[in-house]
């Protein structure tokens, strides 16, 4: 029975990046052995254990062989005749292929160590095109290490392609797609990663969406960038930059989908585009079946993202609608990441990424300012129910025009 480290902490490591996660695969041992030493079972797919004292996981050594559609369309054999170059040839990435003993011994039977060195992410064998989650997984890693200079290899590429075309990744279900979309959204640089699904044809099938973004112009005054696609990717990568939360990124991502609606005779203007967007941000949002928090934001953004740019021309009327919309009475958090989204959309344009926003602190005021009328003093005056909310509304348009003449 030998016991290695495997995956991710070897890379790291030899990548001199800190180690979070320690994957362990024992080799030449059967189940009843570890159950034997104290090992927990756990997993129904195939064996992995909880170490008695740590709770790190443990893999027996396996192998895998293709049995149906998606992610989960696999048979798996483990034994103690499996070896470890056995195990690691099933991973996805050399990178990822191999592991270390004790002493940090390296096993790289497929050249792992060398791809790392030469910045490159390469499959580990034709095997990588039984998994459509791979696609996702190679154009993760790939934000994850762009700024080390890391890029997929043209061959990997070339099979993503043909996995992105074989119809595969249709059978990935919401729940995976979106713990990959989510934590790739949350890398360093996140729009290196719909830039690579965006080569290898899988952002089209994925998020046809906004793959329909990239050709779209835009008036070159506001967007020096031109393309509505570039410019979306200058977003995300603000988001990122500024170190957003996943919300902000997210509505970041889908913020302007309403221009890929817009009839090319229109173009560049994009009249009415906060509207148009919002089935499309509802459609991709459910697809993935996105957390509550980063559905609700990505729509209001959406709908009102060109209000925020226009805030200091708003009406105070038009400005306590806005309040209204995101409810900053109770949910001021929300409204807070609506005005960051808005001010990494201001930022996403080419040379303008350091240009001030002062929308940004206007609107936090009229917040402050709308939040700022007290109810008791209505109550005191007898008011209650409907007409209770309508003299509020009355109360904090006063106090909107007030901020306004004095801002």
């Amino acid at each position: 029975m030998q016991i290695f480290k495997v995956g991710g902490a070897v890379r790291d490591r030899l990548l001199g990046l800190p180690v979070t996660d320690i994957d362990w695969v024992v080799v030449g041992a059967t189940a009843d052995e570890m159950i034997g030493k104290g090992y927990r079972p756990v997993g129904a797919d195939f064996p992995v254990f909880l170490h008695p004292q740590t709770g790190e996981e443990y893999a027996l050594a396996r192998t895998e062989r293709k049995s149906g559609r998606g992610y989960g369309g696999f048979t798996f054999h483990a034994s103690p005749e499996v070896t470890l170059e056995e195990d690691l040839i099933r991973r996805d990435l050399t990178i990822n292929a191999m592991a270390e003993d004790d002493q940090q011994n390296l096993t790289d039977p497929y050249h792992g160590q060398r791809d790392l060195e030469a910045r490159i992410l390469r499959h580990v064998s034709p095997a990588f095109a039984e998994d459509p989650l791979r696609v996702l997984r190679v154009a993760r890693f790939a934000a994850r290490y762009a700024g080390l200079g890391f890029t997929v290899a043209s061959e990997t590429l070339e099979l993503m392609r043909q996995l992105s075309e074989s119809g595969e990744l249709e059978a990935l279900t919401a729940e995976r797609s979106w713990k990959e979309i989510s934590r790739a959204l949350m890398e360093d640089q996140p729009q290196v990663f719909i830039e690579v699904l965006r080569d290898c044809g899988a952002l089209k099938v994925l998020m046809p969406e906004v793959d329909a973004l990239f050709g779209v112009p835009q008036p070159e005054a506001h967007h020096p960038e031109i393309d509505t696609g570039l410019h979306t990717l200058s977003v995300l990568e603000q988001s990122a930059l500024h170190k957003q939360p996943l919300t902000v990124r997210w509505a970041c991502l889908l913020h302007d989908l309403g221009k890929g609606l817009t009839p090319e005779e229109a173009w560049p203007r994009h009249i009415a585009h906060e509207h148009t967007g919002l089935k499309l941000i509802k459609a991709v949002n459910e697809r993935f079946k996105a957390p509550k928090d980063c559905q609700e934001l990505a729509l209001l953004v959406g709908q009102y993202h060109t209000h925020g740019h226009r805030a200091l021309e708003l009406k105070a009327s038009t400005l306590l609608e806005l309040l209204q919309s995101f409810d900053v009475y109770r949910r001021p958090q929300r409204f807070e990441e609506f005005i960051v989204a808005c001010e990494m959309d201001a930022r996403g344009r080419k040379g303008l990424e350091q240009r001030s926003y002062p929308q940004a602190d206007y609107l936090r005021g009229a917040a402050s300012a709308a939040r700022g009328v007290a109810v008791q003093p209505l109550l005191e005056k007898g008011f209650k129910g409907p007409e209770l909310g309508e003299a509020l509304k009355r109360e904090r348009l006063k106090a909107l025009k007030a901020y306004k003449e004095n801002a």
